[in-house]
């Protein structure tokens, strides 16, 4: 007998894409036969990722709203009519126990269309700012599922809330600290890891150059930096023009990617990074302490209210980008690098954010309205 059906919709960032797809496989593991659809655009991120992936891929016409007075909103409205009538046919088509949705501008038609169908819903949302979308749709959801509980405070009263933190890879839960440090043959050395991301971040950049002169050569110390693909040769040329031979760092790695990250994570003693949900969620599975430069430019600033949320709680100091410089960070790094026992506070303070079994909390919400539905 095959399986209840389910609906997974998200996109037009990683950050919206990449928990669809952990929810998504964790469905499929949960209910044996089950069938999983993703529900995207034609033309967003998720259109070359989630096909990738083997999941049922459908596409329904949306766009986002401008945050601006502008006629081009009228057109988005109007594509958002579309989408929601696409998404009605979708939905008596597939007959879903449940839907989910994980943010974006393409999940609202979705969430609307279950919602008049009398499917149950789910929302996830990955920030403590919660996107626009999950604002406005998260009176219609049987739960909103949550990865900081300061997000509730932005949402509707009589939302069924869930605190279930975001699904973290399977490499990072798995990587043990020891095995990583004796990897990368570490010993006993403070292990410190910055990255910016996959494109890097100019400033951390800038900053690191001047932590890196300052702290070359330095004993009991290991530097790991990712410079991002498209900063890394324009790194080493500043570093040259400080009188640094990049290439001859021997407690110095400059790399553009580390692309074996949960080694590098695992083992560090503090990370120095951007603070995107899913970035935040490993470092406190992980239980690291951070210094954290939210991205300025993300949507609603939503990366330093996450950045905030850590900070209230002990696990992280938080530099916001404009007033980040090498002096401001070898400033903090030379304080903490210090006091070890500052560390290892931040550090559990940061584990005890750490929600390792998110997707099963997900999970358990979804089951909990599919018997529900009955479906």
């Amino acid at each position: 007998m095959p399986g209840p059906r389910f609906i997974v919709a998200g996109g037009g960032t990683g950050g919206h894409i990449y928990p669809a797809l952990a929810i998504a496989q964790g469905l499929r593991r949960t209910f044996p036969g089950c069938g999983v659809y993703y529900v995207g655009t034609a033309g967003g991120l998720e259109a070359d990722i989630v096909p990738r992936t083997g999941l049922p891929f459908r596409t329904i016409a949306a766009a986002g709203l401008k945050r601006r007075l502008t006629v081009k909103n009228l057109w988005v409205l109007m594509l958002a009519m579309k989408g929601a009538c696409e998404a009605l046919s979708l939905i008596r088509e597939i007959k879903p126990a449940v839907v989910v949705g994980t943010g974006g501008y393409v999940s609202g038609p979705v969430l609307l269309a279950a919602h008049l169908l009398r499917v149950p819903v789910l929302i996830h949302e990955q920030n403590a700012f919660p996107g626009l979308t999950n604002r406005i749709f998260a009176r219609l959801a049987g739960y909103a599922a949550l990865t900081f509980a300061e997000a509730a405070r932005y949402l509707p009263g009589g939302v069924k809330l869930k605190i279930t933190g975001l699904p973290v890879r399977e490499e990072i839960l798995q990587t043990d600290r020891e095995d990583a440090r004796a990897r990368l043959g570490v010993g006993g050395q403070t292990v410190l890891l910055s990255f910016g991301g996959s494109r890097g971040a100019e400033r951390l950049n800038l900053a690191m150059a001047d932590v890196i002169r300052a702290y070359a050569g330095r004993p009991g110390l290991r530097i790991y930096h990712a410079t991002g693909k498209a900063g890394h040769e324009k790194f080493w040329e500043m570093l040259s023009a400080g009188g640094i031979d990049p290439g001859g760092m021997g407690n110095v790695t400059i790399a553009p990617f580390f692309y074996q990250i949960a080694d590098y994570l695992a083992a560090a003693d503090l990370v120095i990074c951007r603070a995107g949900a899913a970035t935040i969620a490993e470092l406190t599975c992980l239980g690291r302490p951070a210094v954290l430069i939210p991205y300025p430019h993300a949507t609603a600033n939503h990366q330093e209210f996450n950045a905030r949320a850590l900070e209230s709680r002990g696990a992280a100091v938080v530099i916001r980008d404009a007033e980040l410089s090498g002096e401001r960070l070898l400033r903090e790094l030379d304080r903490l690098l210090s006091n070890p026992a500052e560390l290892r506070v931040m550090a559990e303070k940061s584990a005890l954010l750490g929600k390792p079994d998110a997707l099963e909390r997900i999970i358990s919400c979804i089951r909990e309205l599919a018997a529900v539905s009955g479906r």
